[in-house]
């Protein structure tokens, strides 16, 4: 069952904004007043269009980037105020999956020393355990001990990034961040990438953000699901109520868009009009205005903020 926000959570984005300065003195609000919160052992599923600040935040809650302004607090620390070696020992503690492997391994290494190198970052074992240790990781994530003496392009993208999977909790992390983390992969290996992230919380009770563009996964793995558009959090509502009790006009239109093999293919398709307009072209009030059937004055002039329609479900609409 859900917990609500601020009741013993392990990380939080409070207020969390991020603006970019861009050519002719223009601001990008990549994230704008963000507020979400991650609980052990459950996962917070985010979704939502491709530049719509999902990889902003995941990058500003494993500290690769620091907020413009707001907090992100692990057990009431904020992360977004230290540096150097205190904020060294606190990314122990959240670490993150990528998208690419590839891109996030050096092709040079071999798996095992890919896999054991946060250990020595933080002296936690001596090279002559670098093998020993890497076994042990590969066997946490399903592949055979031999893998440790491989190479990153020797293995398919499912094998990889079950190694990104392992060099990510070789520090026994409490919180995981996926960025994109099965996008790159087959249907077939997404679900097994699935299966093994699920059965990890389970083991570890480790709080995971679950970043990804398609909804129908996310509803698939995630305890609580924000859904953001153009750097804003629009609708925040429990996992299990995604394609029942959904109202944010966005969300309803991103659950329009799932294809099954189930659908009647007779009917017409109910997508959204139009592309996404750039973060860099704020308009005032609500930001999906442009797109919206059910578009009034109010949206063009005041921004809705998020607010609580039932139990542990929050809108941001003037509809609601």
């Amino acid at each position: 069952m859900y917990k609500p926000e601020h009741n013993n959570a392990v990380l939080e984005a409070r207020h969390v904004t991020k603006v970019f300065e861009v050519a002719g003195g223009r601001e990008l609000y990549a994230n704008n007043d963000i507020n979400l919160a991650l609980f052990k052992g459950q996962t917070l599923g985010i979704a939502g269009e491709s530049g719509c600040g999902k990889s902003t935040l995941a990058k500003i809650l494993v500290q690769l980037d620091k907020p413009t302004n707001g907090e992100i607090l692990f057990k009431g620390q904020n992360l977004a105020k230290l540096n150097g070696i205190r904020l060294h020992q606190y990314r122990r503690h959240i670490q993150m999956v990528f998208q690419d492997p590839i891109a996030a391994f050096n092709p040079k290494m071999k798996i095992k020393h890919i896999i054991c190198e946060p250990l020595l970052n933080y002296g936690i074992i001596r090279r002559g355990e670098i093998k020993r240790e890497a076994i042990r990781l590969l066997e946490m994530v399903e592949l055979p001990g031999e893998f440790a003496e491989r190479h990153p392009h020797g293995m398919s993208g499912g094998q990889r990034q079950r190694v990104g999977i392992a060099r990510a909790l070789a520090l026994g992390p409490e919180v995981l961040i996926c960025d994109e983390a099965t996008s790159a992969l087959d249907v077939s290996v997404q679900k097994n990438i699935i299966e093994l992230l699920i059965r990890l919380q389970k083991e570890k009770n480790i709080a995971i953000a679950f970043i990804c563009h398609d909804i129908s996964l996310v509803r698939s793995i995630s305890h609580q699901v924000a859904i953001m558009y153009l750097g804003n959090v629009v609708e925040l509502l429990p996992g299990k109520m995604l394609g029942s009790t959904m109202v944010h006009p966005y969300t309803q239109a991103l659950l329009d868009s799932i294809f099954s093999i189930d659908m009647d293919f007779s009917k017409k398709l109910d997508c959204i009009d139009s592309e996404a307009s750039s973060l860099l072209n704020a308009q005032n009030g609500c930001p999906f205005q442009g797109r919206c059937k059910h578009y009034m004055d109010i949206c063009k002039h005041e921004m809705p903020v998020l607010k609580e329609v039932s139990e542990n479900h929050k809108i941001a609409c003037h509809l609601y």
